[in-house]
């Protein structure tokens, strides 16, 4: 039945037939034998067919959120078992979102120094997906904000405090000075991410409370093509502090705190709800609750 709760795992996923067979390596009539199976092994219609997928019953809803935990645990039990037999073994999959991404290897490269035989897949993903990514037990864990909007069922170890700061050139308006205020950062042509992106949700509330809209001359999904701009001198942008200083600054860039109010967020790793964890997952949160205390000293 594991396989098949699989398969309807990958179906919810996918969202189509032909995919979510690729992903489970299998054809496409074996999936939906599969899925028929189960049907009838639960005596429910899970799924609405029609000339394309379109959908789950209610039914089917609720056998996805069972099939989520039961692949987990079956997933969880095969781990620790593995790792009883050779140790700590394996591949970890870690979806940060662009704000967070250099700080990754603040928990990547210890865990290594420990556990060397255990590989590292990260993605950069917006904070929504990062949620959708562990709810579909696509990843094992991943960086986000996790005090600014709804996380639901997950666990949470808190890292760090995302602070803001204005980077521009020191000739541009505003660059000589010591802080500025979000008001006056309103009233300047900003690079900013896109606004699928918490990050600039955070900025565009914080812009408003201080009566301005950003209106930005170039957005952007990734920071590195932001800071790439901002880079050159003749670019603006509102970047986290933690960022601005891990990426490195030129000479021909400062970091400028905005303050009024001085505003900061949390970024924590999140990781599925469940108990036990995977024995990887358990190694991840012990590792983050270990560097948090020193990355936290920074703020």
């Amino acid at each position: 039945m594991i396989t098949k709760l699989g398969f309807l795992l990958a179906l919810a996923r996918e969202q189509h037939f032909g995919r979510a067979a690729e992903a489970c390596h299998v054809t496409q009539p074996t999936l939906s034998a599969g899925l028929k199976q189960l049907e009838t092994e639960l005596g429910v219609l899970l799924v609405q067919r029609g000339s394309r997928y379109q959908g789950l019953t209610p039914e089917g809803e609720r056998v996805l959120a069972w099939a989520r935990r039961m692949v987990g645990d079956e997933r969880a039990m095969r781990q620790e078992l593995d790792a009883m037999r050779r140790g700590l073994v394996g591949h970890i999959k870690i979806a940060a979102i662009p704000t967070a991404l250099p700080m990754v290897q603040l928990l990547t490269t210890p865990y290594r120094a420990l556990y060397p035989d255990v590989h590292f897949t990260i993605l950069s993903s917006n904070s929504i997906e990062v949620l959708r990514h562990l709810e579909n037990l696509e990843i094992d864990a991943g960086l986000t904000y996790i005090d600014n909007e709804p996380l639901g069922k997950v666990t949470v170890v808190p890292l760090y405090r995302e602070r803001y700061r204005l980077l521009t050139a020191p000739n541009a308006p505003l660059g000589d000075r010591r802080e500025v205020s979000w008001a006056e950062v309103g009233r300047l042509p900003l690079c900013l991410l896109t606004p699928d992106m918490q990050n600039r949700r955070i900025i565009d509330r914080l812009l408003k409370a201080a009566g301005t809209v950003a209106e930005p001359t170039l957005e952007s999904n990734s920071m590195i093509a932001l800071f790439a701009h901002v880079r050159t001198g003749k670019w603006a942008s509102v970047m986290p502090a933690k960022l601005a200083s891990t990426l490195g600054l030129p000479d021909v860039v400062r970091s400028i705190p905005i303050v009024e109010p001085d505003a900061a967020h949390t970024i924590g790793l999140v990781v599925p709800h469940r108990d036990p964890l995977t024995p990887l997952t358990a190694a991840l949160v012990r590792q983050a609750e270990i560097i948090a205390p020193s990355i936290a000293e920074d703020d």
